[in-house]
Protein backbone atom coordinates (compact mmCIF):
# COMPACT_ATOMS: atom_id res chain seq x y z
CA UNK A 1 0.00 0.00 0.00
CA UNK A 2 2.89 2.83 0.63
CA UNK A 3 4.50 1.53 -2.65
CA UNK A 4 1.30 2.68 -4.35
CA UNK A 5 0.79 5.98 -2.33
CA UNK A 6 4.17 7.03 -3.44
CA UNK A 7 3.21 5.88 -6.91
CA UNK A 8 0.34 7.96 -6.62
CA UNK A 9 1.36 11.30 -5.44
CA UNK A 10 4.33 11.43 -8.17
CA UNK A 11 2.09 13.22 -10.73
CA UNK A 12 -1.35 15.15 -11.04
CA UNK A 13 -3.37 12.05 -12.27
CA UNK A 14 -2.03 8.21 -11.81
CA UNK A 15 -3.64 5.25 -13.53
CA UNK A 16 -2.78 1.51 -12.52
CA UNK A 17 -3.75 0.15 -15.20
CA UNK A 18 -3.03 -3.37 -17.34
CA UNK A 19 -2.07 -3.52 -20.54
CA UNK A 20 -4.42 -5.73 -22.11
CA UNK A 21 -7.82 -4.17 -20.32
CA UNK A 22 -9.81 -2.81 -22.55
CA UNK A 23 -11.66 -0.55 -20.15
CA UNK A 24 -8.01 0.42 -18.84
CA UNK A 25 -7.26 1.90 -22.95
CA UNK A 26 -10.68 3.71 -22.53
CA UNK A 27 -9.88 5.57 -19.87
CA UNK A 28 -6.09 6.33 -20.45
CA UNK A 29 -8.11 8.16 -24.19
CA UNK A 30 -10.44 9.68 -22.09
CA UNK A 31 -7.69 11.89 -19.79
CA UNK A 32 -5.33 12.08 -23.21
CA UNK A 33 -8.24 13.46 -25.31
CA UNK A 34 -9.00 15.56 -21.81
CA UNK A 35 -5.07 17.11 -22.40
CA UNK A 36 -4.10 15.14 -19.85
CA UNK A 37 -0.42 13.10 -19.52
CA UNK A 38 -1.47 10.80 -16.88
CA UNK A 39 1.36 8.98 -15.36
CA UNK A 40 0.71 5.30 -16.10
CA UNK A 41 1.59 2.13 -14.18
CA UNK A 42 1.14 -1.40 -15.83
CA UNK A 43 0.42 -3.82 -12.97
CA UNK A 44 1.18 -6.88 -15.48
CA UNK A 45 4.38 -5.21 -16.26
CA UNK A 46 5.55 -5.19 -12.64
CA UNK A 47 6.70 -7.89 -10.62
CA UNK A 48 5.01 -7.14 -7.92
CA UNK A 49 1.90 -6.00 -9.87
CA UNK A 50 -0.34 -9.12 -8.33
CA UNK A 51 0.30 -7.41 -4.36
CA UNK A 52 -0.48 -4.12 -5.78
CA UNK A 53 -3.66 -5.29 -7.76
CA UNK A 54 -4.93 -6.75 -4.08
CA UNK A 55 -3.88 -3.47 -2.26
CA UNK A 56 -5.96 -1.59 -4.70
CA UNK A 57 -8.99 -3.68 -4.35
CA UNK A 58 -8.61 -3.17 -0.96
CA UNK A 59 -9.57 0.91 -1.27
CA UNK A 60 -12.81 0.09 -2.45
CA UNK A 61 -12.75 -0.54 -5.88
CA UNK A 62 -15.00 -3.01 -7.22
CA UNK A 63 -12.42 -4.16 -9.96
CA UNK A 64 -8.64 -3.74 -9.57
CA UNK A 65 -7.70 -1.69 -12.99
CA UNK A 66 -8.22 1.35 -13.91
CA UNK A 67 -7.67 2.53 -10.94
CA UNK A 68 -7.38 6.15 -10.95
CA UNK A 69 -5.58 8.79 -8.64
CA UNK A 70 -5.96 12.66 -9.31
CA UNK A 71 -3.99 15.07 -7.36
CA UNK A 72 -2.86 11.80 -4.97
CA UNK A 73 -6.55 11.05 -4.26
CA UNK A 74 -8.21 7.83 -4.83
CA UNK A 75 -10.94 8.71 -6.93
CA UNK A 76 -12.07 5.30 -8.28
CA UNK A 77 -12.67 2.65 -11.27
CA UNK A 78 -13.66 3.13 -14.88
CA UNK A 79 -17.60 3.86 -14.06
CA UNK A 80 -16.65 6.36 -11.45
CA UNK A 81 -14.50 8.29 -14.19
CA UNK A 82 -17.12 8.11 -16.39
CA UNK A 83 -19.33 9.55 -14.19
CA UNK A 84 -17.18 12.47 -13.23
CA UNK A 85 -16.59 12.92 -17.04
CA UNK A 86 -20.20 13.08 -17.79
CA UNK A 87 -21.82 15.06 -14.99
CA UNK A 88 -19.07 17.67 -15.54
CA UNK A 89 -16.82 17.38 -12.41
CA UNK A 90 -13.89 15.53 -13.60
CA UNK A 91 -12.33 18.93 -15.32
CA UNK A 92 -12.62 21.15 -12.20
CA UNK A 93 -10.65 17.80 -10.07
CA UNK A 94 -7.98 18.07 -13.06
CA UNK A 95 -7.64 21.88 -12.75
CA UNK A 96 -7.34 21.78 -9.25
CA UNK A 97 -5.08 18.85 -9.10
CA UNK A 98 -3.19 20.66 -11.48
CA UNK A 99 -3.52 18.62 -14.62
CA UNK A 100 -4.84 20.97 -16.67
CA UNK A 101 -4.88 24.67 -16.86
CA UNK A 102 -8.07 25.68 -18.81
Amino acid sequence: MDRIAKLASEKAVVIFSKSTCCMCHAIKRLFYEQGVSPMIHELDEDSRGKEMEWALMRLGSSRAVPAVFIGGKFVGSADTVMTLHLNGSLKKLLKDAGAIWL
